[in-house]
């Protein structure tokens, strides 16, 4: 990075964004496999603070959103006013779980849009639970390879790693941190219609946590 903001010929650029690019892979890979080392052993901790659910999203759909308008796919999202705006609650856990399904909605998608809503509700401890859906028009996963997806290093099959790349592990990840937040995942997929992923997260308001 501090190379390619100096002068450069167009030659030189180009092999230094495809070393760039190839470094930010390897990186990609080393965290995903950290990540799911710690879950499996039991060292991932789950973190209970106050934030916001608007500025979370819309911090990291800004960044997600770049790379959608780079392919000419429309990004964007929801919020239900049903939705509190100050939760409490893991928000690092969080954004991981969905700039993971956002930026696979967007891999997977050449064109039309994807989308992110929000939507709330409380079960009997008086506890909320939100729940995200990304939709995305993209390829699309066969009924019979949707129970594969979220399984670790495992896609849908293995044209898919050949032509999106990937490591098969940020499905399982996000599975394993949904359970760790009290929430599930699933998915709901056509091929060649699109896919929309679900994840449920049980959290906390001010309200309930002030409950004796």
């Amino acid at each position: 990075e501090l190379v390619l903001d100096t002068k450069l010929d167009g030659e030189q650029r180009e092999y230094l964004q495809t070393v760039k690019s190839s470094a930010d892979s390897l990186l990609h890979i080393i965290n995903d496999v950290l990540d799911f080392s710690k879950i499996e052993a039991g060292h991932m901790s789950v973190e209970k603070v106050e934030f916001s659910i608007g500025s979370l999203l819309g911090d990291m759909m800004k960044s997600l959103a770049l790379r959608a308008y780079e392919k000419g796919v429309e990004c964007f999202y929801d919020i239900g006013t049903d939705v509190p705006d100050v939760v409490i609650g893991d928000p690092i856990r969080l954004r991981q779980v969905v700039t993971n399904l956002v930026g696979n909605a967007v891999k997977f998608t050449e064109a039309g849009e994807v989308e992110v809503s929000v939507s709330a509700s409380t079960v009997g401890s008086g506890d909320l639970v939100l729940e995200f859906a990304v939709r995305d028009s993209g390829i699309g996963i066969p009924k019979d390879k949707q129970g594969l997806v979220f399984g670790a290093f495992s896609q849908a099959d293995a044209s898919t790693t050949r032509k999106y790349g990937g490591t098969g592990l940020g499905l399982a990840i996000c599975a394993k941190l949904a359970a760790l937040m009290g929430g599930d995942i699933w998915v709901e997929s056509e091929k060649g219609c699109g896919s929309k992923f679900f994840f449920t997260w049980s959290c906390k308001t001010q309200a309930t946590e002030q409950k004796p």
